[in-house]
């Protein structure tokens, strides 16, 4: 079972997912107004991920012949500007909901890493970090 972090932030609040092993695996696409609806962002990364998997909905951007276009939700793998691969995991909306904490060097540890993301936020615990900021 992961972890989701809420923190607070200059203008709002964003979150980070932790793997059982301890390393941030996933961060918040965004900044969140309240703390509720940055905990119901965490919610949606667990809906979403595991869905995406289940149905195989990951479209990668960095093919050379070109991208079949997945409609949301879905995952998507790109170049970062370094030549990494990253992920980030798109809601039903279209919003990108969370993103990879570090690029990979191969397409195949970038997949095990929307993979972990998955297993990762499925009942995770929260852990408020907010409360003495």
């Amino acid at each position: 079972m992961g972890k989701f972090v809420i923190n607070k932030t200059k203008t709002g609040f964003n979150f980070s997912l932790f793997a059982v092993n301890k390393e941030k695996i996933a961060v918040s696409s965004q900044v969140y107004a309240s703390k509720a609806s940055c905990k119901k962002g965490c919610e949606s990364v667990g809906k979403f991920a595991e869905k995406c998997i289940a149905e195989g909905k990951i479209e990668d951007q960095t093919l050379v012949k070109g991208t079949t276009k997945l409609t949301n939700p879905k995952f998507e793998i790109y170049l970062d500007k370094a030549g990494l691969f990253r992920y980030r995991l798109y809601a039903s909306n279209g919003e990108s909901i969370c993103m990879s904490e570090e690029g990979y060097k191969s397409k195949a540890g970038c997949l095990n890493g929307i993979k972990s993301v998955a297993a990762n936020s499925q009942n995770a615990e929260y852990v408020d970090e907010t409360a003495d900021k």
